[in-house]
């Protein structure tokens, strides 16, 4: 080998892996593959990330999009009628529970009562499902007593709102009862579009006891209760008010129409039957005719036998 040959061989630059390879083993040249060419691009290309706060404007002047506004949750209406204080002495001559007083058996009573509406109430968590129907089968068995015990054992739950509507257009005693005086009332709401319900609910001293009296009769009560107005005046007492509790007391079942209308407006019905008094037959033509509420609840009342000898009221009293 002459030096020039080595020079040049010495000289030169060593193979690369490419080249070696391509001597062993015959892969061709490597090359570049050949690359698109790239559009021309007028603007910025923008990435929009939604978690992003959205900016006023871009650099260029441009607006970013702007992501979709949230809808707002409904928001309640508040009671605002007149105001009236409860006669605690009327109360207890009617044979009702007073909030101050000492916890009785009836008390202890609708307590286990008002469990049971809460609990699935809570569950179907629906406007409809606050809403209660009490009703019986006759007059004389006690749907508006127990309405009324219900509605003030409810009230005295935490953070509760309790309206307890008397529905019994044909013969109101609701206000009577609690020793209210009452005006105006559901069936003015329901006959008149431009008057609002809430401005008629009566506000009681009774932390979290509201009344929405009967209000003004006429002949056309059965027909404002099945017009689509009804649904409407529902739907704005209890629309957007998880914690409000309707409680609707209606006429007889089997003596006046509105309690079959309203059962279609509810979530849940008790159906008021006195022992040893009400016949099989009248309950259960009282129930077909509030079939339009899905969950019918039995609540016997003056009952004065139980079968494991059950008594509430007894425990811690003096002598016991």
């Amino acid at each position: 080998m002459t030096d020039q040959a080595r020079i040049n061989r010495e000289g030169a630059r060593p193979a690369s892996l490419f080249e070696r390879a391509d001597a062993a083993f015959g892969i061709g040249a490597v090359r570049a593959p050949a690359l698109p060419p790239v559009p021309p691009v007028s603007e910025p290309v923008r990435r929009v990330v939604a978690s992003a706060p959205p900016q006023s404007a871009a650099p260029n002047g441009t607006t970013p999009p702007q992501a979709a506004p949230q809808p707002e949750l409904p928001r309640p209406v508040a009671f605002c009628g007149p105001f009236a204080a409860i006669d605690r002495d009327h109360l207890r001559d009617s044979g009702l529970t007073v909030p101050e007083d000492p916890v009785t058996g009836l008390l202890e009573e609708f307590r286990i009562v008002k469990r049971e509406l809460l609990a699935d109430a809570r569950a179907e968590d629906t406007p409809l499902a606050r809403r209660i129907l009490v009703c019986s089968p006759h007059p004389g068995e006690g749907k508006t007593y127990c309405a009324t015990n219900l509605a003030i054992a409810l009230a005295a739950e935490r953070g509760l709102e309790v309206l307890l509507v008397d529905a019994d257009v044909v013969k109101p005693t609701v206000a009577r009862r609690l020793g209210i005086a009452a005006e105006q009332g559901l069936m003015d709401a329901l006959a008149d579009p431009a008057l609002n319900v809430e401005s008629l609910v009566i506000r009681t001293d009774i932390e979290g006891l509201f009344v929405l009296p009967a209000g003004t009769a006429s002949t056309l009560d059965a027909e404002y209760l099945a017009s689509a107005r009804t649904g409407d005046v529902l739907d704005r007492l209890t629309r957007g008010a998880p914690n409000r509790i309707l409680i609707f007391d209606t006429p007889p079942a089997l003596a006046a129409s509105p309690a079959a209308e309203l059962a279609a407006h509810v979530g849940q019905a008790l159906l008021v039957v006195r022992a040893d008094e009400t016949a099989r037959a009248a309950l259960e033509d009282a129930q077909q005719l509030l079939s339009a509420c899905l969950d019918i609840k039995l609540l016997l009342n003056a009952s004065r036998y139980s079968p494991s000898g059950r008594r509430f009221g007894t425990y811690g009293a003096k002598g016991i």
